[in-house]
């Protein structure tokens, strides 16, 4: 296979598979957790890429990946338009790992029948593996399972085996008697399923034969080489917000195409406290940048007045933003290519492509729309990536742990953790509450070990009392949350002093606040961040 190869990825775009000699690859059929499969492979050590479910079996065959897995997705095979596969990878010798819909639609096109099953499974549901080797070698006989399905295999082909079941569903696991195709019906990709890691683990090494030699290393000098491929000599233009992912593509990009590097900081009034000063610092001092600094924020907030909306909101950051950007971007000379940092949870959680199979949960305003508004290509070397990966990106950039460990920030910033109307006043006191925060997290020693925490200030008002006087002040809930990929997140346990001296903190120092509550939500049911 030659160096790299271009394949349309799962949301339609060109995207490059490097040509290591290890490569397994996630049809995608629309599951929310599609590309967290391909995160668990790439932490065997084996480069992993999600691609559009409808490759052909021949371009598959030019690729020359070690194993396929097909993803879980909201369809069913017997519906109208059900996404399916060319049915000859089945016969290319490939290993085959179908994961519920997956799975479903492997038996189907394979003479089982696939029906609405009587008993749906959603959440943990114990599991007998039947089989000791294969995909449970080394793995416990019983163990809990991740369920997420209303289908079920009703009968399978002869050709077929169970190898695990559940009290409701006899086919759980199945490996086909001659080739090494196989399904599950649980969702390994998850932490909620017991050694699933483990399994997937088995599937590219011990069925699909990979040693496990892919670094991170060998994606940043992948992805500089694609970068001055596509660049040339034109200059391209980071939008820095002084988070993690814009200052990682900014570093990745810097080394790829050097002074060609234009970034622009626009301060819209919505950022968390001292921002402004510390990208300046940073952008021009750590990094040699051609930073352009615009100081937007009564524009901002003269947009936003009285807007509760959340959803209004961030349409109205992400146009008044494209408004500023694009207009200092005119007065750079021979700009023609715009950087982002956008992660893969932003794509999915964004439903990127509107024919393709994902559902939107909520729009990020740095996805889709800028290269159209602004007449730029995009560059997004993240955009197949999770957090923890682009930290590993930067570390090995070489850029500051105190850089690359921040928690993420919105790109919309406080005016989606200011729940209703957003003004100046309020946003002062969110802001000065949620530096209280970090701080304490910083001298309790919990900061690394949490990876997003934020106040968010709610439009409700409640009774208190400070000295002799009654208040009717805001109520602040405090989010922190653990989470390996923002895709699933649970909610931090606290040592109660560290709380009540945060709550206490924050009451007793930012004028406008009278209580503290904390959210214990988990993700999902709920988003991580509030609007």
């Amino acid at each position: 296979m030659s160096e790299s190869a271009s394949v349309q990825n799962s949301q339609g775009r060109q995207s490059t598979v490097s040509g290591q000699e290890e490569l397994v690859l996630v049809l995608d059929f629309g599951g929310q957790t599609a590309q967290l499969i391909a995160r668990r492979v790439r932490d065997q050590n084996v480069f992993c890429q999600l691609v559009r479910h409808d490759l052909s079996a021949e371009r598959i065959r030019e690729l020359n990946p070690r194993g396929l897995i097909l993803s879980g997705g909201p369809a069913s095979v017997y519906g109208d338009g059900a996404p399916t596969v060319d049915p000859a990878i089945f016969d290319l010798g490939i290993p085959v790992l179908g994961i519920c819909y997956g799975m479903h639609l492997t038996c189907h096109l394979l003479g089982g029948k696939i029906l609405a099953a009587d008993s749906r499974e959603f959440g943990h549901a114990p599991c007998t593996a039947k089989e000791s080797s294969g995909l449970f070698n080394g793995l416990p006989t019983d163990f809990n399972a991740w369920m997420s399905h209303g289908d079920q295999v009703e009968s399978l082909d002869e050709s077929f085996t169970v190898i695990a079941s559940t009290s409701t569903c006899e086919h759980a696991g199945i490996q086909h008697r001659d080739r090494p195709i196989y399904g599950i019906q649980f969702h390994p990709e998850v932490t909620h399923t017991e050694n699933g890691a483990a399994l997937l683990g088995n599937f590219v090494h011990e069925i699909c034969g990979c040693a496990g030699t892919w670094k991170i290393s060998s994606l940043i000098e992948q992805q500089k080489n694609l970068i001055r491929e596509q660049v040339g000599t034109d200059r391209v233009i980071c939008g820095l917000s002084g988070g993690v992912d814009s200052s990682v593509v900014a570093a990745l990009i810097s080394e790829a195409i050097g002074d060609q590097l234009s970034c622009i900081f626009v301060d819209n009034g919505l950022l968390r406290k001292d921002e402004r000063e510390q990208v300046e610092q940073n952008f021009t001092e750590h990094f040699k940048t051609d930073l352009h600094v615009i100081d937007a924020r009564e524009r901002f907030l003269t947009e936003l007045k009285d807007v509760d909306d959340p959803q209004k909101k961030r349409k109205i950051i992400g146009r008044v933003f494209i408004e500023c950007f694009r207009d200092r971007a005119a007065s750079i000379e021979n700009a023609k290519f715009l950087a982002q940092g956008t992660l893969y949870p932003d794509v999915i959680e964004s439903g990127a492509d509107p024919d393709g199979p994902a559902a939107t949960i909520k729009s990020h305003h740095n996805v889709g729309g800028l290269p159209e508004e602004l007449g730029f290509e995009l560059v997004e070397p993240l955009r197949d990536l999770f957090k923890d990966e682009v930290r590993r990106m930067g570390l090995e950039l070489g850029l500051p742990e105190d850089m690359v460990w921040r928690h993420p920030f919105p790109g919309p910033g406080l005016a989606v953790r200011c729940l209703g109307a957003v003004s100046e006043d309020r946003l002062e006191i969110i802001r000065e509450a949620d530096a209280i925060l970090i701080e304490e997290l910083h001298n309790a020693g919990l900061y690394r070990d949490i990876q997003q925490a934020f106040v968010v200030l709610l439009p409700v008002q409640s009774v208190g009392v400070m000295g002799d006087d009654r208040t009717y002040e805001n109520v602040a809930a405090i989010r922190a949350i653990q989470s390996e990929d923002f895709m699933t997140a649970d909610w931090f346990r606290f040592p109660h002093e560290i709380l009540q001296k945060i709550s206490t903190r924050i009451i007793n120092s930012v004028r406008g606040i009278n209580r503290v509550v904390y959210d214990v939500s988990s993700k999902p049911p709920a988003t991580i961040e509030w609007e």
